[in-house]
């Protein structure tokens, strides 16, 4: 595809991984354009200091949109006239799902709703969105398949990127939008987010305080690192699922395939850091899973893809991030 003549819209293009693939985009030299609500789920510091410091740089703008607003949607897509669409804007976490579940049904369902209508009005090449490990649900087997039942999720947050995958798979049978689903398993990263565990356990290892683990860090969590979620983005993007007599939609894993017990991912932060950590064991929490593990197999089969960075080398370059940021004091670390 000629980088020149292709739109790419990215929305939660502040966002962790939005952020991460806008600037791989940009890089391969195509014009891309990014949006963000900025909203105040975590700090909204974090995500203006991506886009003054990765965003910005690469000439990339990230206009202020908000998705569940039908009008400011339809007006994005008017004014970028997107070629391909990467749709990573959501609102994310398991448990503020039980806390503020309405917060889902808008970023969530509404904004996603908006997302296909624009993208069928514009009769965009091909929408790449995010979904999730979470529609796993409590899934006994592993390692988890694209194939197995996704129809008792445990999760407000995970019901909502079920329907987004059933949304979108409509969309592309009625009206023949190709459409991927990207199933992430749990992201790591510099950069990342701060109610995710591993920032949380930094910021409280540095500060002396102790660290809530649940279910006596027994859980397993299928860790992959940001430049490994991004390149399978990328390749994915450049080769949408058509085959003859099929609706052009698919669901893809994207993990590592190699899950990790919780006290051991601790002890790898722990050689990172050069800090010991003091644990405050808990109960497992509500909508918790007891493990992730994703089956890659069709990622490799479909775009030649595995994950290949390994944890303790993932989590050396987020501490080294993270020591840059302390120095610089930022003020999403407090």
């Amino acid at each position: 595809m000629d980088g020149a003549g292709t739109t790419i819209l990215v929305t939660g293009a502040a966002g962790f991984v939005g952020s991460a693939v806008a600037v791989r985009l940009a890089a391969m030299g195509y014009r891309v354009a990014g949006c963000d609500n900025f909203n105040d789920y975590y700090d909204p510091a974090l995500k203006r200091h991506r886009v003054e410091a990765l965003l910005a740089p690469a000439g990339i703008a990230c206009d202020d949109v908000e998705l569940s607003d039908a009008a400011q949607a339809a007006a994005l897509f008017e004014r970028v006239q997107p070629t391909l669409v990467v749709h990573l804007a959501a609102q994310a976490g398991v448990r503020y799902s039980l806390q503020n579940p309405a917060a889902y049904v808008q970023a969530n369902l509404v904004a996603f709703g908006h997302i296909l209508e624009a993208c069928r009005k514009h009769r965009v090449e091909h929408l790449l969105y995010a979904s999730s490990s979470s529609v796993y649900g409590a899934n006994a087997k592993t390692p988890f398949s694209e194939a197995d039942q996704t129809d008792a999720p445990v999760s407000l947050y995970a019901a909502t990127k079920k329907a987004n995958e059933l949304m979108a798979h409509t969309y592309s049978h009625l009206y023949g939008i190709p459409s991927t689903g990207l199933r992430f398993f749990t992201v790591y990263g510099p950069w990342g987010r701060p109610d995710m565990a591993y920032f949380s356990f930094a910021r409280n290892m540095l500060a002396g305080k102790r660290i809530p683990v649940f279910a006596e860090g027994k859980l397993y969590r299928d860790f992959t690192y940001i430049d490994d979620i991004v390149e399978g983005v990328v390749r994915l993007l450049f080769k949408p699922s058509v085959h003859a007599g099929q609706p052009p939609h698919a669901v893809f894993n994207i993990g590592n395939n190699q899950p990790v017990q919780v006290l051991d991912f601790i002890r790898t932060l722990e050689e990172a850091l050069g800090v010991k950590a003091e644990l405050d064991f808990q109960p497992m929490q509500p909508g918790d899973v007891p493990a992730t593990h994703a089956d890659t197999s069709r990622l490799q089969e479909w775009v030649g893809y595995k994950p290949t960075t390994s944890l303790a080398t993932g989590l050396g370059r987020f501490a080294e991030w993270y020591r840059a940021m302390q120095d610089a004091d930022a003020p999403y670390l407090k």
